[in-house]
């Protein structure tokens, strides 16, 4: 059974007006302790419409010395938005960062709604608990092995 996009992404996503300033944007990644902020539409709310990172913000405003407190969050966006569905498969997710060398992924509904965001740091917390499940049952193959040797009489020892 594949494992869908909309079972471990991430619901809750921090969201900004393209008029916002880039301060206020640095300001409000500092606050909710993310690395990205989901640039949606003034009037529509749940549709997205560019994003922007803090690498977005050092590589376009502190490295040009420009004044952040002039400049908004619309003037230094990707609006080359990459999304994906929440029915989608998570190795399909993969290929898509792949494919378009991005760390984020912007989640939407059927109606292009944002529902939520996926990482990459996401999708290794995911594989690594999947890894995790899948040696627990690999060691529980193990013993079941030993048990049953030991029960029939045998041992693995000799």
């Amino acid at each position: 059974m594949p494992t869908l996009l909309k079972d471990f992404a991430t619901a809750i996503v921090a969201v900004v007006e393209a008029e916002t300033t880039a301060t206020i944007t640095a300001q409000l990644m500092r606050k909710h302790h993310v690395g990205a902020l989901v640039i949606v539409d003034s009037e529509e709310k749940s549709k997205a419409i560019g994003i922007v990172s803090d690498r977005d913000i050092v590589v376009q405003l502190i490295a040009e010395e420009l004044d952040p407190s002039v400049l908004t969050a619309g003037d230094i966006m990707s609006d080359q938005l990459i999304t994906a569905s929440g029915e989608m498969d998570v190795m399909d997710v993969i290929n898509l960062m792949n494919t378009h060398h991005v760390r984020r992924i912007i989640v939407t509904d059927s109606a292009d709604r944002l529902i939520g965001i996926v990482t990459m740091e996401d999708i290794l917390e995911f594989l690594a608990q999947e890894f995790a499940t899948f040696a627990q049952v690999m060691t529980g193959m193990r013993e079941h092995e030993f048990h049953k040797a030991a029960v029939a009489g045998k041992s693995y020892l000799n």
